[in-house]
């Protein structure tokens, strides 16, 4: 990988007009493996141009051509899976196996892509009024954009670009400036694949990047997943600008553990929902509530688990989590621990001691067990994005039903029962916009749509499936007579169908 990581804009690697840079860490050693340019207004304004003059020719392409791009695109991306995985783990830390597992379930949004003849097709009616059709089709937006997170630098941008792509949109790229250079090689890879030259481009940069994104003109849909403070800043700026604007929140995902739930699956789903990429998922499990007296037993199960996580650096086959993306986010994540006891939670597993020999200056956090979290503390109320799960005993269902509908966040939910009834109430009344049924992780397959409730999403449509679709199109629909040599006179009113 560059020393120094750069923007692509027109087909063209290069550093922009800025003179800003970021460190770009290797989480595992804590050490600065690389630099990242930081964009500016005016490489926005170069990315805008090159995308708006590929647009054109692009949106002109049928949608079988596009189609077989995206088909080309995913045999490539196929191919060079575990290099891209490699560049994923330097970055963000996440083991090799979890970093391959992000590529796949981008991998099959492009897939989704591949069938957009189908997805664009409009409807038809026939003689909607004497001599009258009508019927509606589906067109570009032109120039869209999307803003994506640190803990997803692959599986996000192929969340958005490819539907985006595949629908006849040019498409900026904005990565986290964390871990930025995963988006490189998907530029690379999509020109392999014979996207026009300026059809995908890749601006690198902090806020004022983004704010240079939301403001511009030339801009006419905006794409955005992180935290729900800047997810609202991101909706209510994009949308003041006239922009079309998904905004994708945080999350306090809740699993609903039943009395009659099997605590062995339980346990081991927690586990990898909990402390998988050391919790930096939005979908993450970050609240186990213990209904009835499950709770004892859960407990009892889960601290020798946590106790015994393998943590080490992401090429260790043998590790089962990495360390945190980095040294900022490690002392962030510790901060809630430290607030969790100040609090009153019971800590039964603390991993903030953890320390491995020869990656000392790693940001490694060992997994954290809370017990006796009650909604009124902040582990419970805000997102910690870390290793860090929570306990939260209920006396019914009711009362655990309630917990996670009275919360602000509504984007992933679990319930794990062996009663049909419990698992059906659940899923209908729980106020949240991903649920599970003995699934941990419900994250929708790319032929349906992934998208929060509440303040875990802003705007109307999901990304991918047929909510992405939707998003980077605008519907179009023509009312149409062709003269037939009958004249009926000038019509004053609304004409009907009758």
């Amino acid at each position: 990988m560059e020393a120094i990581v750069q923007h692509v804009i027109g087909g063209r690697r290069g550093g922009g007009s800025g003179q800003r840079f970021a460190d770009v860490f290797n989480p595992a050693t804590g050490q600065v493996a690389r630099r990242v340019v930081l964009g500016t207004a005016a490489d926005v304004d170069a990315a805008v141009a090159a995308a708006a003059a590929a647009f054109p020719g692009w949106a002109a392409t049928t949608p079988l051509a596009r189609a077989r791009v995206m088909f080309k695109f995913r045999e490539l991306l196929e191919a060079h899976a575990k290099e891209l995985s490699a560049i994923i783990t330097a970055e963000h830390g996440k083991v090799l196996s979890d970093a391959m597992g992000e590529v796949q379930r981008g991998l099959e949004v492009v897939e989704y892509a591949t069938g957009i003849p189908e997805l664009l097709k409009g409807d038809f009616t026939e003689q909607v009024g004497r001599g009258v059709d009508s019927y509606s089709m589906r067109q570009p937006l032109g120039v869209v954009a999307g803003i994506t997170p640190f803990n997803f630098p692959a599986m996000v941008p192929l969340w958005m670009a490819p539907v985006a792509l595949a629908c006849g949109n040019t498409f900026i790229l904005k990565p986290s400036e964390r871990d930025p250079s995963a988006a490189l090689m998907l530029a690379d890879l999509l020109r392999e694949a014979g996207l026009p030259v300026g059809a995908f481009n890749v601006v690198q940069g902090d806020k004022t990047v983004v704010d240079a994104i939301l403001g511009h003109p030339g801009i006419a849909a905006v794409s955005f997943v992180g935290s729900t403070p800047i997810a609202e800043y991101i909706y209510r700026t994009g949308t003041a600008h006239g922009k079309r604007v998904q905004a994708l929140g945080g999350a306090k995902n809740h699993m609903v553990v039943m009395p009659d739930a099997d605590l062995d699956q339980v346990t081991d789903a927690l586990m990898g929902a909990g402390y998988g990429a050391a919790g930096e998922r939005c979908m993450a499990i970050s609240v186990a509530v213990a209904v009835g007296g499950v709770g004892d037993a859960l407990i009892e199960r889960l601290a020798p688990r946590v106790r015994a996580l393998k943590v080490g650096p992401g090429t260790d086959p043998d590790a089962e989590m990495g360390p945190l993306v980095t040294g900022v986010h490690l002392a962030k994540v510790r901060g809630y621990v430290d607030a969790g006891i100040a609090e009153g939670a019971r800590l039964v597993v603390d991993g903030r001691d953890l320390r491995l020999q020869g990656y000392e200056d790693g940001f490694y956090l060992g997994g954290c067990l809370f017990d006796d979290v009650t909604p009124e503390m902040k582990i419970y109320r805000e997102e910690i994005f870390g290793p860090v799960l929570s306990v939260v005993r209920a006396d019914k269902f009711d009362d655990a039903l309630k917990l996670v509908n009275d919360h602000e966040y509504g984007n992933g939910t679990a319930v794990f029962t062996r009663d049909g009834d419990t698992a059906r109430a659940f899923a209908a009344g729980v106020q949240v916009g991903m649920v599970g049924v003995n699934v941990p992780i419900p994250v929708p397959v790319a032929y349906h749509s992934f998208g929060g409730w509440k303040r875990s999403l802003f705007g109307d449509h999901g990304v991918y499936g047929r909510e992405g679709v939707r998003f980077y199109t605008k519907l179009k629909t023509i009312t149409a007579r062709w003269p037939t040599g009958i004249r009926a006179g000038a019509q004053f009113v609304m004409p009907t169908t009758g």
